[in-house]
């Protein structure tokens, strides 16, 4: 039963005394009317009204209801104002989880631009580039790079991030740069944690490389600027590795081979119930971040 709209036409009637002037008032059948209040009075197992064919009123336990049905519609009717005025001015908190490199970059600049345009929204970020419980963690959504997200989870691809292989000027005065994959065997390669092997395609036949080094970590931005300070031969994604190749800090390698990226999704819990700001900052980062990042 849709109590809210059975407690109206009762409500209707009561204030009409007619059945047939209250089914005109919410432009329904008076059949559609009669079975509102037959509904309430069965919810509420009291009659509420005393019908005959010249007059309808208020039994006692009628009035009663009448005036606790009042509140009922006013207190639905503050809760849709409250909630319609949060999706015009967006106020409220989203909390999103990300990759460290991903949130002190392009995550950082996107939540800048959009709290500048609603400055009533809070945004928590947590940056780890492990994944998140987005229950035990309460993420409202994860940023993640997969080729296949979470059959369990929603999930909206927002871009295709590439991946460069790189190394600074200075490492480069010491060593020859690799000249095909195979080289990579002969240097020193940062690797992030549980990776032993880079991937690179050619004319459409992938190699797969085994690497190794003196440095690993679960950071990326931690490899980034070991490699910057010359230590060693990265893979990083584009979106990182772009800018600071620009500036010459690092230099592309192996720049005939393609090395595989990944996908950037935002993924969440559900899309029933979601809150305005949260479908909203979805929205906002699928406008910002529309197109792929590849190497310059």
């Amino acid at each position: 039963m849709d109590r809210l709209n059975a407690i109206r036409s009762f409500i209707e009637v009561a204030d009409a005394g007619s059945f047939t002037q209250a089914a005109e008032q919410l432009q329904l059948s008076r059949l559609q009317v009669s079975r509102h209040v037959q509904e309430v009075e069965a919810w509420l197992q009291q009659r509420l009204l005393h019908r005959t064919t010249r007059k309808v009123s208020l039994t006692s336990a009628g009035e009663e209801a009448l005036l606790r049905c009042r509140r009922i519609l006013s207190e639905a009717a503050a809760l849709e104002a409250t909630a319609l005025n949060r999706r015009k001015q967006l106020a409220g908190s989203v909390r999103i989880a990300a990759p460290i490199g991903l949130a002190q970059h392009m995550l950082l600049d996107a939540v800048t631009q959009f709290t500048e345009q609603y400055p009533q929204v809070v945004v928590d970020i947590l940056a780890s580039d492990s994944y998140s419980q987005l229950v035990d963690e309460r993420v409202d959504i994860a940023l993640r790079y997969t080729e296949q997200p979470d059959d369990q989870l929603i999930a909206r691809k927002l871009l295709n991030i590439g991946s460069v292989i790189c190394a600074s000027p200075k490492y480069l005065q010491r060593v020859s740069a690799p000249q095909t994959p195979a080289d990579l065997n002969q240097h020193n390669c940062l690797l992030h944690l549980n990776t032993s092997h880079w991937s690179l395609v050619k004319h459409n036949q992938p190699q797969t490389i085994e690497v190794s080094g003196n440095l690993k970590a679960n950071d990326v931005m931690t490899l980034l600027r070991a490699a910057v300070k010359g230590h060693g031969i990265v893979r990083l994604p584009c979106d990182l590795a772009n800018p600071v190749i620009e500036q010459g800090q690092l230099v592309p390698l192996l720049t005939d081979y393609h090395v595989p990226g990944s996908a950037l999704w935002a993924v969440y819990l559900s899309r029933s119930y979601q809150l305005p700001v949260v479908r909203q900052f979805i929205d906002f980062l699928a406008s910002c971040w529309h197109t792929d990042i590849v190497r310059p």
